[in-house]
């Protein structure tokens, strides 16, 4: 017998095995299974049922608006940054704008209130008045306070004497948080938790350009940008802060829009711009209200900025907000 045709059924076998491989992958795909699925009658219960005994397991509340898929400005959230440039945030950092001073603790005020108070004992303040549901402690020796920052899940925490911090009382404050956890024991605070979404959002103004929306007073919000602008606009060529002014409350920065990075070689080749380059656009904070602050772009360059540019650069820095 031919010593070839000996393999014969050893080949068959293999070339059979291969081929359920082919068809089912290493492991079962499923994404088939429920294709041509028909839908069952929807269960009924009987006549006379006590209706208080029966509800929704697990309901899904109702949307505020429509959502089309046709909408193309509809862009799925960004993820929550791991940290600013890349790097571990500090528990607790310093703001500060013009003689203004104060710390950004990494926690909600509902963890940072019974620290506070914590401190107030460590060091012997004589307590006069404690204000748990806005967050206040006066002192013979100062005020302290807390309340919700800019950046969800943040608390600012000052201390002032007749309206001006005291820089070594804030020193403290820094020794006495750095110390603890964002995993400490805490007391809730009424009234002080707000969720990250209601914060901050995108929306066309009355004069038809984009703008985020802040509902803080613009100080506290050029101060929490100006932090984070250093941190995240480093990258020479795409994303740089150049120069700032807590006098206009504005930023001006070099940044290379989606639009140019995502020009393809053939595009390139026939605009007068054979490279990809960024421009200079002025992020500028506008007070409407004592409480609501709105953050534009404004293109300060020769090149084109588009509506969607706008936007795009827009949803970036204020994902350095939330």
């Amino acid at each position: 017998m031919n010593s070839a045709l000996k393999w014969m059924p050893l080949v068959a076998a293999v070339a059979l095995a291969t081929a359920g491989c082919a068809r089912e992958g290493f492991y079962d795909d499923r994404n088939i299974d429920y294709v041509e699925a028909q839908r069952s009658a929807p269960l009924v219960l009987p006549e006379g049922r006590n209706e208080q005994r029966y509800r929704d397991a697990m309901p899904v509340p109702e949307a505020s608006s429509d959502l089309h898929r046709s909408d193309k400005r509809f862009r799925a959230p960004s993820p929550e940054r791991l940290s600013s440039g890349g790097a571990e945030r500090d528990f607790v950092e310093r703001r500060e704008i013009g003689n203004d001073r104060w710390l950004v603790v990494g926690a909600d005020p509902g963890m940072v209130w019974p620290q506070l108070q914590d401190f107030a004992r460590a060091r012997g303040l004589q307590v006069q008045a404690s204000d748990d549901r806005r967050g206040v402690l006066e002192t013979s020796q100062g005020r302290l306070s807390v309340r919700p920052g800019l950046r969800a899940g943040d608390s600012e925490v000052r201390c002032d004497q007749n309206g001006r911090s005291v820089e070594a009382c804030l020193d403290a404050l820094e020794q006495h948080f750095s110390a603890r956890t964002a995993t400490a024991s805490a007391a809730s605070l009424a009234g002080q938790q707000i969720a990250g979404e209601d914060r901050l959002r995108i929306e066309r103004l009355p004069d038809g350009e984009w703008g985020v929306i802040i509902p803080l007073d613009i100080d506290r919000v050029w101060a929490e940008l100006s932090h984070q602008l250093e941190a995240d606009f480093t990258v020479e060529g795409r994303r740089e802060l150049l120069e700032q002014s807590p006098e206009r409350h504005d930023f001006l920065v070099d940044y290379m829009t989606l639009t140019e990075r995502d020009r393809n070689p053939l595009q390139i080749i026939f605009s007068p711009d054979v490279r990809q380059m960024s421009q200079n656009i002025r992020l500028v904070l506008e007070s409407a209200g004592p409480q609501r602050t709105v953050l534009r772009a404004v293109n300060e360059s020769e090149r084109a900025f588009s509506d969607e540019d706008a936007r795009e650069l827009l949803e970036r820095v204020s994902g350095l907000l939330r």
